[in-house]
């Protein structure tokens, strides 16, 4: 079982909650680590997690879980509802960047995340929550690429939409050009019947004559 599914099952589902994304992170700016009770300092993986009641009306949350070196268990910590989040930095639009900033009411966070693509898929999924969840007071996304705001699916939908409108401009064209043709057949074919009517008409008076 991977860690995300782990604190999926360990720390959300006992409270009947079901959490929506998770990114492994360490901060960017040094901080004193607590000693542990045994006297040993106490090295942890953290994990930023959001996460959603299955309860109506819907509750989403952002909560910080450690897991200790040494232990297979994890470990809730710090909670924020999703409506304490006040801006998401993405520090650089144009590239590829691990690095990324948590601002809520009461807490500044400053992290790096495992890796640059963990990071976007996290942002995605935050964005398109608060996008959902959140209808008063949404948080400022800063510093992100475009393809973390939706950007990606945009350009997506409005390239299909031109892919389809040049195919069926193509269709009518074609459609036009065979029609042209047909019309044509038929005036040829109509302008014969009237010659053959006509000549037909001259050896008969002929004839009778």
């Amino acid at each position: 079982m991977s860690a995300k599914s782990a604190i999926s099952k360990e720390i959300f589902a006992p409270l009947d909650e079901r959490m929506l994304g998770a990114v492994q992170v360490k901060r960017r700016t040094k901080k004193k680590i607590p000693f542990l009770a045994t006297g040993g300092q106490g090295e942890y993986l953290t994990y930023i997690c959001l996460s959603v009641t299955n309860k109506k009306p819907t509750q989403a949350s952002i909560t910080k879980v450690k897991q200790f070196e040494g232990s297979t268990s994890f470990v809730r910590r710090s909670q924020w509802m999703l409506e304490q989040l006040r801006q998401v930095n993405g520090i650089d639009p144009n590239r590829d960047s691990a690095e990324f900033d948590l601002l809520f009411e009461n807490a500044f966070d400053q992290w790096v995340a495992s890796t640059a693509s963990e990071k976007c898929t996290f942002f995605q999924i935050l964005h398109h929550t608060c996008q959902r969840y959140l209808t008063d007071r949404k948080p400022e996304f800063i510093n992100c690429q475009s393809k973390i705001m939706g950007g990606d699916i945009l350009h997506s939908a409005a390239d299909s939409v031109t892919s389809a409108v040049q195919k069926a401009s193509q269709a009518l064209n074609e459609r036009g050009e065979r029609l042209g043709r047909a019309e044509e057949k038929t005036e040829d074919m109509k302008n014969s019947a009237q010659q053959f009517a006509e000549t037909a008409h001259k050896l008969a008076m002929k004839h009778k004559c």
